[in-house]
């Protein structure tokens, strides 16, 4: 017997939802429906983060209580008008990614079950040079997220040092992301160093509160900054991504005054449309500027700490420091 199924006019696309009326989001009663009509909703803003963009989707085909599914190729099935991008992982191996262009792709993509969105931080036209500089503000589990928007304030100040503009976003977790449009004519290591050089700064104004301690044995309660999220094929949840949770909570682009009071669990799959609605994408603006990082490599060259570890996944780079964690390396 063939599926149930729905059809929703995205554009000048139609997308067919199979089993709309299964429960994705347990913890709030939200079906694959109400996922994909949300990302119809609040489709400009969400395309505004993704535009272009080799997008990695993290899927849950039968629902968040079920097994992850992360996808970084496109299968070759799909439709003529969904494009892609070929994009090349630390290993040197290439691959297809979703390159997203339109409402509908994130519409079809939300009816295989993505629910999660991780987007590059390049664009189709130049893969090879990040236009987007990522600060990832990552609490201890134990602490509140008031320590997380401590951080990101301090972080504004670093970025109003160096010259930058910065737009802050729930992680849809415990944590804050904060964005920076760059200009595209630095590498994947070049931008890393910069994230390197910020995080440092940032750390120096709290280092009670703030690290950047690659290995957890360091970090105690600190909240970290993961400088590694400018590093090549690594990427963080898309604006106005929802997340894998029972209650479907949304990574919610904010204005810093909103910053000040704001509570994380108020934002989610069914508030999300409705504050969209009311407010627009308060990050329309990211875009009309892209900044240098200049200043930031300063920063870098002057530090005579050099680099720092990358990910376990990674080629030895050069420059970088053992990678072992420092109680192994005491043995």
């Amino acid at each position: 017997m063939a599926s149930p199924y729905i059809e929703l006019e995205v554009g000048e696309r139609t997308v067919k939802v199979t089993n709309p009326d299964k429960v994705y989001f347990p913890g709030i009663g939200a079906t694959k429906r109400d996922l994909v009509e949300y990302y119809v909703a609040v489709g400009d803003g969400a395309l505004r983060a993704l535009k272009d963009r080799p997008t990695n989707l993290k899927r849950h085909p039968d629902g968040v209580q079920t097994e992850a599914i992360y996808q970084k190729r496109m299968p070759p099935k799909h439709p003529e008008w969904l494009q892609t991008v070929t994009v090349t992982f630390p290993s040197g191996r290439k691959a297809d990614s979703l390159r997203v262009t339109e409402v509908a792709a994130i519409a079809y993509c939300a009816n295989l079950g993505t629910i999660d969105f991780h987007p590059w931080q390049v664009r189709a036209a130049d893969v090879e040079h990040p236009d987007e500089l990522r600060i990832d503000i990552d609490p201890h589990p134990d602490t509140p997220f008031g320590n997380a928007r401590r951080t990101a304030f301090l972080a504004r100040e670093v970025l109003s040092d160096a010259g930058l503009e910065g737009f802050v976003k729930t992680s849809g977790n415990r944590g804050v992301h904060i964005a920076v449009r760059i200009e595209p004519r630095w590498d994947f290591v070049e931008v890393r160093h910069a994230g390197i050089a910020l995080a440092r700064a940032i750390e120096a104004k709290d280092p009670e509160l703030v690290t950047t301690a690659w290995w957890k044995e360091e970090r105690g309660e600190r909240v970290f900054i993961d400088y590694n999220q400018n590093a090549r094929d690594r990427t963080v949840v898309s604006a106005y991504s929802i997340r894998a949770k029972p209650e479907a909570p949304v990574s919610t682009p904010l204005t810093w005054e909103e910053l000040e009071d704001a509570d994380p669990r108020d934002f989610d799959i069914r508030t999300v449309p409705a504050r969209f609605a009311r407010l627009g994408d308060v990050h329309a603006a990211i875009d009309d500027h892209a900044y240098s990082l200049d200043t930031l490599l300063e920063w870098y060259e002057k530090d005579d700490r050099g680099d720092m570890p990358y990910p376990p996944n990674y080629p030895k780079m050069p420059g970088e420091p053992k990678r072992v964690q420092p109680s192994k390396a005491r043995e």
